[in-house]
């Protein structure tokens, strides 16, 4: 009769992590694919650090062009156009801008802080007059407003202003003097039932050095007393924005008409500064 012959099985080595995970192996065109898939934070606050190479890739253009080309959407589509079309020249001790600006999604949100008061005064120059600014809740909803909260205004000129550097919420000098782009305003403005009001708005859009290039004003007709807890609209587009905008300033004010202690004047909430891609 044969015999059996036994083999032993030779075990397999485990393969070692850091071996089957160092991307650096890879080409860097196929690096590039991988990274694109990486949320953007992370590429600038850690891969970024991984190495010179990858420190490269970073901070070059292709791998956020490559990001911008996951949208396929219309609005996508036209951001990539418009990023590509207003790029800096590539330098080497400059990282492109586009990084920041995938970090901080500036285009299409609210660029203005505490718009309704969440956070009390905070990020607003104020003015106080009479009894000063307060917050408090909406006596009438407001659509579309993060929270249901206002800023109440007294029997004198109440005032107070927000400054948005546009820079420094991720959008670069050459987008903004593009063309391709514009800056919409809105705030919301209204009156107790039992207190008429006056406001005005003012919002100016200004250069490096803090100069006027455009502005626009509103001072509509007061609210009258018995009103409703009415709340109004005030709406603006900047388009066919001039070459050097780098600021928007957003300032409004706000009384009663019947002089009252207390806070009885306009109440002002949900107020706004939105960039956008033009629209072809």
């Amino acid at each position: 009769m044969g015999s059996w012959t036994s083999r032993a099985r030779v075990p397999t080595r485990e393969p070692d992590p850091q071996e089957t995970l160092d991307l650096s192996r890879l080409p860097p065109e196929l690096l590039l694919v991988v990274l694109s898939h990486v949320p953007p934070r992370t590429l600038l606050l850690h891969c970024r650090r991984v190495c010179r190479a990858w420190r490269a890739l970073v901070d070059g253009q292709a791998l956020w062009l490559l990001l911008l080309a996951r949208d396929r959407s219309a609005a996508g589509r036209a951001l990539l156009s418009l990023a590509r079309r207003c790029l800096p020249p590539t330098r080497e001790a400059r990282p492109c801008p586009l990084g920041q600006f995938c970090v901080r999604r500036p285009l299409g949100r609210n660029l203005i802080s505490n718009p309704c008061g969440q956070e009390g005064l905070r990020k607003w120059m104020v003015q106080h007059g009479g009894d000063g600014w307060v917050v408090e809740k909406n006596m009438s909803p407001v659509p579309g407003a993060p929270s249901q909260t206002c800023f109440v205004t007294s029997f004198s000129w109440c005032c107070k202003k927000q400054v948005v550097d546009l820079e420094e919420k991720g959008l670069w000098p050459e987008l903004l003097d593009s063309g391709g782009v514009e800056i919409a305003v809105s705030d919301w403005w209204g009156a107790r039932h039992d207190s008429g009001c006056r406001y005005r708005l003012l919002v100016q859009l200004l250069d490096a050095h803090q100069n006027v290039l455009d502005k626009f004003s509103a001072v509509p007709d007061p609210i009258e007393q018995w009103n409703n807890n009415i709340y109004l609209q005030v709406t603006h587009v900047f388009s066919n924005i001039r070459r050097g905008v780098r600021f928007v300033s957003f300032e409004h004010w706000g009384q009663d008409t019947q002089f009252w202690a207390g806070h009885y004047g306009a109440r002002v909430t949900n107020s706004s500064v939105i960039v956008r891609v033009c629209q072809p």
